[in-house]
Formats: structure tokens, C-alpha cells, sequence
């Protein structure tokens, strides 16, 4: 099926991926944040582990904007990093539920949520598995 064959509702920009890729970007801008708030406030006893930790998150902010991109492009290689990404934030929001860090938390547990329901929801299955996907 190519995309001239498909009805026009499909050759429009899918809403749950739009969704899914903007909270996915503003994931990455948060990794982003954080990395050069790490290097940035860095102890120059522990500039290499801060250094390494930037590189990092800035991978993982990087990683994260291109599948968003991928999303936004209906291309299919950018729904698995994304799963996987949603549940380690969903682990990690676990790790912070105890104590003062509640809202963060739940922040990270109600993004990868909405995330996980737009990509993995049949609108998305359809826009994402074509046959004519060209890739990259």
C-alpha cells in the first residue's frame, strides 16, 4: 500500500503520534537540562564523573530527539526506543515515589504513560507499520 493509496485521514499527521512525539521532545530537552546542569555545577574533585555524566545525557537527550523526529515522520525504527525509554522512566519514577520526590515521580510516571498509550494505540500501529516505509 503506498501513501497515494491510503485514505486521506492517514496521510495526515496522526494526532497521537504528534502527541507522542512532543512529550518525547520535551523528554529530551529535560535530558538535555540536566546534563549541562551537571557539568555545570561540577566539583573539580569530580569533573571526570560529571564530565561522563553529561556525555551521557546528552546521548540520551539526543537519542530521544531523533525518534521523536522519527515519530513525527511515521517511521517505525522510532517506536521501539521509545517504548524502552518510557519503561526506564517508569522504573525510575518508581525509585523516586518515597520521600519529597513524589511529584517528580509522578511527573515521569504520567509522561511515559501518555507516551506509551499514544505509540502503542492502533491509530499510531497503522501510521507507524506500512508497507512502504523507506526507512531512515
Amino acid at each position: 500500500m503506498t501513501s497515494a493509496d491510503r485514505p486521506a485521514e492517514q496521510a495526515r499527521p496522526v494526532s497521537v503520534l504528534v502527541l507522542a512525539a512532543v512529550v518525547v521532545a520535551v523528554e529530551a530537552l529535560a535530558l538535555f537540562g540536566v546534563g549541562v546542569s551537571v557539568v555545570v555545577g561540577s566539583d573539580t574533585g569530580r569533573l571526570l564523573l560529571d564530565v561522563t555524566t553529561t556525555v551521557f545525557f546528552l546521548l540520551y537527550a539526543s537519542g530521544l530527539a531523533l525518534c521523536a523526529w522519527g515519530l513525527l515522520r511515521h517511521r517505525r525504527w522510532a517506536r521501539a526506543p521509545v517504548v524502552l525509554a518510557q519503561l526506564i522512566q517508569v522504573l525510575v519514577a518508581w525509585s523516586f515515589y518515597p520521600g519529597q520526590t513524589r511529584v517528580v515521580a509522578l511527573t515521569l510516571a504520567v509522561t511515559a504513560a501518555v507516551v506509551l498509550g499514544a505509540v502503542l494505540s492502533p491509530p499510531a500501529t497503522r501510521a507507524l507499520v506500512t508497507d512502504d516505509d523507506p526507512g531512515f
